[in-house]
């Protein structure tokens, strides 16, 4: 699967209200920490995740597929 990172989104759902936001994947670095818009939890990346797309968002980040084909 090829996916062009060119302003790429991932749409984060909060585990504990259920929003979701969607947000621009970052470049070259990976966001570990987000305060969710609607109830103002703290998500922090899961265990085995690198950050909180992987473990929030319905698109990986770049940096697991990077890791993935290595």
């Amino acid at each position: 699967m090829n996916i062009t990172l060119e302003n790429q989104h991932s749409t984060i759902t909060c585990p504990y209200c259920q929003a979701s936001e969607r947000l621009e994947l970052p470049r070259g670095s990976s966001q570990h920490l987000y305060r969710c818009c609607a109830c103002s939890n703290i998500l922090k990346t899961k265990s085995g995740d690198c950050c909180i797309f992987c473990s929030f968002g319905d698109v990986d980040c770049s940096n697991a597929e990077q890791n993935l084909a290595a």
